[in-house]
């Protein structure tokens, strides 16, 4: 991990405390996150259909998610290549030990959907919770920007084998 990555999570750790992201649920799971790394990248938590409840806010679609224990709405967003969290985000599973600074994979320079180019962590997460469908090591990024969506993207998403929308009734199916 670079001094540049270590000094801006300090910075974050001083810095932001107290603020919060609209994206995180208040709702706790009861799901234990496990320090060993099953052999598959996928587990099918109940071998039930993967229909997930969407919920639209503000013109987006926002898909429920667990993230290394935590509970977050995200955006879903095929155009991303990889799960976002904003530092806010990152910083709150910090908190929680749920992030550690072994998740730290490096910096990266992504494009924005608007041209511009902005730098953001990788990092790894260690289990993503979609429905019943829970996939380990994860690439995602933080983006550093305390505003910054929540975004589902490919790292994530290019698991499934199929993805179906439902509008009307307001729900995806992953399989």
């Amino acid at each position: 991990m670079t001094i540049r990555v270590m000094v801006y999570i300090i910075i974050i750790l001083l810095i932001v405390p107290a603020c919060t992201q609209s994206g995180r649920r208040k709702a706790v799971t009861n799901q234990e996150i496990s320090n060993t790394t099953p052999t598959s990248k996928q587990r099918d938590v109940t071998g039930e259909n993967n229909m997930v409840k969407m919920k639209k806010s503000d013109g987006v679609y926002l898909i429920p998610a667990v993230i290394n224990g935590s509970n977050m709405d995200f955006i879903f967003d095929t155009g991303a290549s990889d799960i976002t969290i904003s530092d806010v985000e990152a910083f709150f599973l910090y908190r929680q030990g749920t992030l550690t600074k072994d998740d730290f994979i490096g910096v990266q320079q992504y494009q924005i959907a608007d041209g511009s180019i902005s730098e953001g962590s990788v990092i790894n997460l260690r289990t993503v919770q979609i429905g019943n469908k829970i996939l380990y090591n994860v690439k995602a990024s933080i983006i550093h920007n305390t505003s910054a969506p929540l975004l589902l993207g490919q790292s994530a998403l290019s698991q499934f084998g199929q993805i179906t929308i439902d509008y009307k009734e307001s729900q995806i199916i992953l399989e």
